[in-house]
């Protein structure tokens, strides 16, 4: 390869031969999709005989391939060469079906179709005008999955009566909708407390429960709250880790007599550590005694609540402001797709619109429209909407549903498993399709040594390349989280993996 980088003459039977460069040319669109499609195809069929986790080190892709840019084009046999032969081998494969790390990342066929699709198309869907479709789509597909989940028509978009006065927008990421969330209450309370300006903003506080995700401190910062009113409130075993209602009004109240501004609430269905849920409609109960914001925050969990079996844990969402869940983690929609729903879009646009003199148009000017623009933190937004229209329907609430009781099925299978075996405990009750257990301290073992055999174990199985987990700390205690839903995975794979931590556990407690 090396000699093909510096005689320009070998690179003319490419393409460098005076020709106009064509990046669109139809026939190379065709081909190398078709490439990609089956590259795609063949992934899918291979990945679960794919180590898990890679064997590479920091810089290894910079070996492997030029560290320098070409400047002579090749065919695309050869960046397909390369992609197989450097890249998939330090991919950590998320689609593996022994992927049980973190939360999963879900995909499927007509989310990739819709996504594919979406990048040929390339719209920049800022304003309706300027892509009236995607606009539309997004608007539509968020409005129906508004209904798969339940929630009062206050946060949709188009109701039978017309336009409603809330609405949603997709987003990247849980951060993104935390962040312009926190904005959005953060001028609302520095109006409410009669501010000048951001002179206030010191008083604001801001409340979530210490099992709710870190993005949510980073986002509050972000926002330009003072880190020391930021409250993170303790949670353990006798709410199984979800949030005291009665421990937030204590703190509430404390800030309020001592001349702070409560000014929102991130409350949380399906935390990470755990899945433990904090109580939706009384959080919204204590937060309303403080005009504070509250935020629901059912990344993960929310797509179970599509299942009428799981839609209590969003009871009381009708008073929450915000709430916001990811279909990219359970519902099949790949990355990135993130949903925030808000019970009045002016809040949100009063802090985020944008409106210079060459976006303005008829249609923004007629009030008809929500300028998508306006509701996140920058302009160009890419086209969301369309794979999770597609994935909507394509399989339908039915088959949708079907997806997620059976990732809970399997999740109950393994904690089954668990429970049945005496070294082992499960820490948290199991919600959803998550299970956190641990080797227990039996015998004369201590809780240090059995916090040192849980990470030995955790270590020891994913050095194997044949199954990943992730840890957490749990009540002080090192806790191994099991985590169903990969696409692609199968009963068997749960077993399997079930049999590799017996095993393993027997050797390293032997």
């Amino acid at each position: 390869m090396g000699s093909l980088d510096t005689n320009p003459a070998v690179y003319s039977a490419f393409g460098d031969d005076g020709a106009a460069f064509q990046p669109l040319n139809p026939d190379d669109v065709r081909s190398y999709l078709h490439k990609a499609v089956d590259f795609i195809s063949d992934y899918y069929k291979s990945v679960e005989s794919m180590p898990v986790l890679p064997n590479v080190k920091p810089g290894y892709l910079q070996d492997e391939l030029r560290a320098s840019p070409p400047t002579y084009s090749a065919p695309f046999d050869v960046t397909m060469k390369e992609l197989k032969a450097s890249v998939v081998p330090g991919m950590t494969h998320w689609a593996s079906p022994n992927f049980f790390a973190f939360f999963p990342s879900t995909n499927s066929a007509a989310a990739i179709a819709g996504d594919l699709i979406a990048s040929a198309m390339n719209t920049v869907g800022f304003t309706w005008q300027a892509a009236p479709a995607a606009t539309e789509m997004e608007v539509l597909a968020l409005d129906w999955l508004a209904q798969l989940l339940q929630l009062p028509t206050s946060f949709m978009n188009r109701t039978s009566a017309g336009r409603g006065t809330g609405g949603g927008v997709i987003l990247g990421t849980t951060s993104e909708a935390m962040l312009v969330t926190l904005v959005a209450a953060r001028d609302a309370a520095l109006r409410r407390s009669g501010s000048n300006g951001v002179s206030g903003l010191p008083r604001l506080a801001v409340y979530a429960a210490d099992q709710t995700h870190s993005t949510f401190f980073k986002a509050c910062r972000l926002a330009g709250f003072d880190p020391a009113n930021i409250r993170s409130i303790p949670t353990g075993p006798e709410t199984d880790y979800g949030l005291d209602p009665a421990k937030l009004l204590e703190v509430m109240q404390a800030d309020a007599d001592a001349g702070l501004v409560p000014t929102y609430v991130c409350a949380t269905v399906g935390t990470t550590s755990s899945n433990a849920v904090d109580p939706v409609g009384a959080v919204a109960d204590v937060a309303a005694r403080f005009n504070a914001w509250v935020h629901v925050d059912a990344a993960y969990a929310g797509s179970a609540c599509i299942c009428p079996e799981f839609r209590h844990h969003l009871d009381g969402v009708e008073r929450v402001d915000s709430i916001s869940m990811s279909p990219h983690k359970w519902l099949l929609t790949c990355l990135d797709c993130t949903c925030l729903y808000v019970r009045d879009t002016h809040r949100l646009t009063d802090s985020l619109e944008t409106n210079p003199e060459y976006l303005k148009n008829d249609a923004s000017d007629s009030g008809e429209v929500t300028d998508l623009k306006d509701m996140q933190v920058g302009v160009g937004r890419r086209f969301r909407g369309l794979k999770l229209w597609m994935v909507m329907r394509t399989y339908g609430a039915a088959k949708l549903q079907e997806h997620i009781r059976s990732d809970v099925a399997m999740a109950k299978t393994f904690e089954d498993l668990v429970r049945g075996d005496d070294r082992f405990e499960v820490v948290v009750p199991r919600n959803f399709a998550l299970v956190c257990f641990r080797i227990k301290a039996t015998g004369g073992m201590s809780e240090e040594h059995a916090d040192e055999a849980n990470r030995v174990l955790m270590e020891s199985l994913n050095k194997t390349g044949k199954a990943y987990l992730a840890h957490t700390v749990v009540g002080g205690r090192f806790v191994l989280r099991f985590a169903v839903g990969s696409s692609l995975q199968e009963e068997r794979h749960v077993r399997s993996a079930w049999e590799l931590i017996k095993k393993t556990t027997t050797e390293i407690i032997s």
